[in-house]
């Protein structure tokens, strides 16, 4: 990226909004989060329809850079989020951040392998959070993309470097039931993934992208925990 475009992503109003301080959104670190606008899926559970559908955001990446600037000291790290924030480059907005000290954290789909790559590769993230959507025979339908084959790609990637990430599903039994489930487990455990899969509850809020309703309970006793460590949130 030349300097004249690392300067007009930074000048573009490309953030929904952000979090000025969290503690769950980078586990054991004080946080902000960056919401950037957009997204290159559309889930069916998905709440944070105002974000993916945004055409202009509320922040420039340099007025985000004033507000970090004096929070040195007090913040330990920042949360990259969205939307989808890969669907930018994110390596000049990560380089400003390093040098104010701070660890990033990318949350993401993963099929942008091409940026991770390069953004693990000059050690511009520690930490990442990647969407697990669904199996491969019901993703397009859930995602709304057909992206199955370049998350996995991301996930091999990642295993066999070595970085360290979290896997998570949002679980609505609507569209996910326990065998699907015990599908995705089965997926990341035969390419050896070895940390914490997370299982979050569908959050019912009044409007989200599938117009889906509040779902029942899943069983957890038929989820197969003795290949992976499985964590519920919400």
């Amino acid at each position: 990226m030349s300097i004249n475009s690392e300067l007009n992503l930074l000048n573009q109003k490309i953030v929904y909004d952000f979090t000025k301080f969290t503690t769950t959104d980078y586990i054991r670190h004080l946080s902000c989060v960056i919401w950037f606008k957009g997204c290159n899926f559309r889930c069916q559970y998905c709440y944070n329809d105002d974000i993916v559908f945004c055409k202009e955001g509320n922040y420039s990446i340099n007025e985000i850079l004033v507000f970090l600037e004096s929070r040195i000291g007090m913040l330990d790290a920042v949360v990259l989020s969205g939307g989808e924030a890969t669907l930018y480059d994110l390596t000049a907005i990560c380089k400003k951040i390093k040098e104010f000290g701070f660890k990033i954290k990318l949350d993401t789909n993963g099929t942008n392998l091409k940026l991770i790559k390069k953004l693990i590769t000059n050690k511009l993230i520690d930490y990442m959070a990647i969407d697990f959507k669904s199996p491969k025979y019901k993703y397009k339908n859930i995602a709304g993309v057909n992206k199955y084959d370049d998350f996995i790609k991301t996930i091999k990637y990642l295993i066999n470097t070595d970085f360290d990430f979290e896997l998570r599903s949002t679980i609505n039994s609507s569209l996910l039931d326990e065998d699907d489930i015990n599908s995705m487990i089965n997926t990341i455990s035969n390419l050896d993934y070895k940390n914490t899969y997370y299982l979050q509850n569908f959050i019912q809020t009044e409007t989200n992208i599938g117009n889906i309703s509040k779902h029942r309970d899943i069983n957890k006793e038929k989820i197969n925990n003795k290949k992976l460590s499985i964590q519920w949130r919400n």
